[in-house]
């Protein structure tokens, strides 16, 4: 499998929109791997995980042909992970020769702001019954997504919905996508993750050098984290652990980020990077 970051950064973008802090000027001026737009990725082109107002960018960026992705998982309903309204351009009178039907996998807030987003009354006239189709999932939801076998664990996130953090596992190769969440998660959800090998882990770091109580991780989390997943036998030798989803408020460069990375056996992701297991 191959697992392309198109966007890293978190729900105010890096820079922020609104912000003259030093980490988001320097970005401004140095450009480059330090401009990060909200956090997306893609699995093999195929699999897109999260659907951030910049999905559009990230179709340009990376030359993706949007119309023919038919698999796309929610992890929560945040605006930065789902701007669903956006979805109704895949309806033949906007996109034309999009290829079957495109499946939104997510609890039930993103089910709610899918359909309040496409049943407006100036969309009716464009119905989706046969262009996008909502799969609404319960937590440790075990299904298919095409060639992907996927199972939703609920995250240390927002209490107000189940949001989700996702293991996808193809041709013997295992993926845990582990955004947006603390490190609080249930003692089922510690036992399903301990109970699987994983050949790489992408893990939440949106608070930088500061611990977190919850919700999100800062990179202590992370490394916390990934330490008990290999005291618990979850890696192989060669799994791959990456740190992803940076916030300003962490106060990180993206070189702090990489010698912090290198430091800790960690790849520090940045927008459009490329990994293969």
């Amino acid at each position: 499998m191959e697992i392309q970051y198109l966007g890293t950064a978190a729900a105010e973008g890096l820079p922020a929109l609104f912000c003259s802090c030093e980490i988001c000027q320097k970005a401004r001026n140095t450009k480059g791997k330090e401009l990060r737009t909200r956090t997306q990725s893609i699995i093999d082109g195929k699999l897109l995980i999260d659907f951030p107002p910049d999905s559009y960018m990230h179709a340009l960026n990376y030359s993706l042909n949007m119309g023919k992705i038919q698999h796309l998982l929610i992890t929560h309903s945040h605006m930065d992970h789902f701007f669903p309204v956006e979805l109704i351009h895949r309806h033949e009178h906007f996109g034309h020769n999009a290829e079957g039907i495109l499946h939104v996998y997510g609890n039930e807030a993103v089910e709610k702001a899918f359909f309040d987003a496409v049943l407006i009354e100036r969309f009716k006239v464009h119905p989706l019954d046969d262009a996008v189709k909502f799969i609404k999932l319960e937590p440790f939801a075990d299904f298919m997504a095409g060639e992907y076998h996927i199972t939703a664990i609920p995250a240390d996130h927002d209490k107000r919905e189940t949001c989700f953090i996702y293991a996808i596992e193809k041709d013997e190769r295992c993926i845990l996508y582990g955004h947006d969440t603390g490190l609080n998660l249930s003692e089922q959800a510690k036992n399903w993750i301990f109970n699987h090998k994983f050949d790489l882990i992408s893990l939440d770091a949106t608070m930088g050098k500061n611990h977190s109580e919850g919700y999100h991780m800062g990179l202590p989390d992370a490394v916390t984290f990934a330490s008990l997943l290999e005291e618990k036998g979850c890696f192989h030798s060669n799994t791959i652990k990456v740190i992803n989803h940076f916030s300003h408020n962490g106060n990180m460069s993206h070189k702090d980020l990489e010698e912090f990375a290198q430091k800790n056996g960690m790849v520090a992701a940045y927008d459009g990077m490329k990994l293969s297991i």
